[in-house]
């Protein structure tokens, strides 16, 4: 065995003189622990978040969208269009319409974003996961449905079943308002409630409405025209190949988006956040990880005459920092393992049995415990960050003790 490591690994576990030295020393190795098991988990904990934010807004986003950067509408009838969505990856199309209309219930009026949709839409998304009361359907005979978010069918107060239908009210393009009937420059129709989602956002939740798209074009008056169109993939397609592809043949004048860049704010948030706290744990730790110098600077004291001995009896300079250099890796490594797999065990501990309950009334949210997932990428990322900081908490000591072996201070 390394004579260095050696002295080191038995100054670790010998009982010293002081009694401090001893625990001092374990005081840095549990703080070191802690804070590395504190990263680990929190990283776990907004992997666990992320998931639920992709997993939720999978069920209502397309895996892939087109919109247009110039305007608010295009037409997609076109023969450019025709050839790139007869890419042999995509399964089929649904077309979307949204505008800003007016929803009036009884004596309740409320700003609303309508979203026109195609048939398809319902085999395009996940909707009968977010459904909560009734059922989404568009349009059965001659009645049309919408399917409102939750927040909304709140504030309306109304939910399905009820027989009263909602009126809807959208200026006319192109119409300029006659102040002796002003009413006349609205286009009006009128909606039954098929059934409420509810995503937990409020941006859907509190303000959207999804209707057939035949409505929202007689209600906007367009004949073709969408906002956007939603792409399905077939199982096992690249979407990232595919969007290229798409890219490429349309043009710069429309914009073709994946799940995250269509969420892209709140992913964005998300991982601020996550990176955010794991910085400032990172600070936390580094006031941990220099808690080694204390018990490594009263060792090298305590040792004194160990370190006279072992000059005596011919060991070099560089052997006798060596021996300090790693204990204090031993005192540091020790804190690191045990916080990594603390770290691990109980991110796993939460995964499987959610011990930490996100409130006390179950169903209250998406989910009822934190979600957490633990990333090996992210364990890596701790284990180097972690042994980077306690590698140069210790170099000050080691450094300090060079300079009294130079200067003859142990002769």
């Amino acid at each position: 065995m390394n004579l260095p490591i050696f002295i080191a690994r038995r100054y670790l576990f010998s009982k010293k003189s002081h009694n401090a030295i001893n625990v001092i020393s374990l005081v840095s190795v549990c703080g070191i622990a802690v804070a590395t098991m504190a990263m680990i988990v929190a990283l776990s904990v907004f992997n666990g978040f992320g998931d639920l934010v992709e997993t939720t807004f999978s069920a209502f986003d397309p895996e892939l969208k087109i919109t247009t950067v110039k305007g608010k509408v295009f037409d997609y009838h076109t023969d450019d269009f025709a050839k790139v969505l007869q890419n042999p990856h995509i399964d089929f199309i649904s077309e979307s319409l949204e505008d800003n209309v007016l929803f009036r219930y009884n004596d309740r009026q409320v700003p609303v974003i309508l979203k026109g949709v195609s048939e398809d839409f319902k085999y395009m998304t996940q909707m009968d996961k977010l459904i909560i009361d009734g059922s989404f359907r568009l349009r059965e005979d001659v009645v049309d449905y919408a399917t409102l978010g939750s927040g909304l069918a709140y504030t309306l107060g109304v939910r399905p079943g009820y027989i009263a239908p909602i009126d809807i009210f959208v200026p006319k393009r192109n119409v300029a308002v006659n102040m002796a009937n002003p009413s006349a420059a609205f286009a009006q129709s009128y909606v039954q409630i098929g059934g409420v989602f509810n995503l937990n956002q409020p941006d859907f939740d509190e303000q959207m409405a999804i209707v057939p798209i035949e409505l929202a074009r007689d209600l906007f008056r367009y004949s073709n025209e969408v906002t956007s169109i939603d792409v399905k993939l077939k199982e096992g397609a690249s979407v990232k190949r595919v969007r290229q592809s798409i890219a490429q043949n349309i043009g710069d004048d429309y914009l073709v988006e994946d799940r995250f860049e269509q969420q892209k704010e709140s992913y964005r948030m998300l991982q601020i956040e996550k990176w955010v706290t794991f910085l400032i744990l990172s600070f936390i730790l580094i006031i941990a990880a220099f808690n080694v110098v204390g018990p490594l600077s009263i060792l090298i004291i305590e040792k004194k005459n160990d370190i006279k001995i072992l000059k005596s009896m011919g060991a070099a300079d560089e052997i006798i920092a060596q021996i300090f250099l790693f204990e204090g890796w031993l005192i540091s490594f020790s804190g690191i393992i045990v916080g990594v797999v603390l770290g691990v065990g109980i991110s796993f501990l939460q995964q499987q049995f959610g011990l930490l309950k996100l409130g006390g009334t179950p169903g209250a949210y998406l989910v009822d415990a934190y979600p957490v997932i633990v990333k090996l990428s992210d364990v890596l990322l701790t284990f180097i960050i972690v042994c980077l900081i306690c590698v140069s908490a210790i170099i000050y000591p080691i450094h300090n003790l060079k300079k009294q072996l130079t200067a003859k201070t142990f002769n």
